[in-house]
């Protein structure tokens, strides 16, 4: 996951930068290197983890998570308002903005599932495959968002990070088997 924000440290694209829209980019980054912890994490596919532990620092990652968007889309806010209200109502002209906007409230749609689970009185298996659907959505915007931007991912790295959060994800689907509401959890 280093590998992505040491190429990034390295884009001719941070030349002549503000070091606000220098943070919010880099926040972009962070956020794509823990989007692939998530369903590592959620899926305890990481190695040494008790399932306690994982579920843990499933949680911790999660708020990161969404500390790093808001980094992310409050410093393009500073550098350039009239942008990130384009995105907001899905008025901007490039089409990248959309994915990302679409991600970021499914994200805080899951964090908000995964912090308010028993004050909603929500049946697990209800509560899952609400989380895992936003969380799909916050994948898959993601994802979108990083491989249409021009910015100062390095091309190579964006897309290897982007396909292991596919992958990971994919595994964890697979494992978790969400879908399923038949078998007992």
């Amino acid at each position: 996951m280093a590998v992505p924000i040491i190429a990034a440290a390295a884009s001719p694209q941070l030349a002549w930068r503000e070091p606000i829209y220098i943070t919010a980019g880099f926040a972009g980054v962070t956020s794509m290197c823990l989007l692939l912890m998530q369903p590592l994490l959620a899926g305890r596919l990481l190695p040494g983890l008790t399932p306690v532990a994982s579920r843990d620092w499933h949680r911790w990652c999660g708020l990161a998570l969404v500390a790093a968007i808001l980094i992310h889309v409050g410093g393009l806010w500073i550098t350039s308002p009239p942008d990130v209200v384009d995105a907001l109502l899905f008025v901007s002209p490039t089409p990248f903005s959309a994915w990302g906007v679409i991600a970021m409230w499914a994200a805080f749609g899951a964090a908000f599932l995964g912090l308010s689970r028993k004050r909603l009185g929500l049946r697990f298996r209800a509560w899952r495959l609400g989380h895992a659907s936003l969380a799909i959505i916050t994948i898959i915007g993601s994802v979108v968002h990083a491989l249409v931007i021009e910015g100062t991912m390095e091309v190579m790295t964006k897309w290897v990070l982007c396909g292991l959060v596919v992958l990971a994800s994919v595994a964890t689907l697979a494992k978790l088997r969400i879908w399923d509401i038949r078998r007992p959890t």
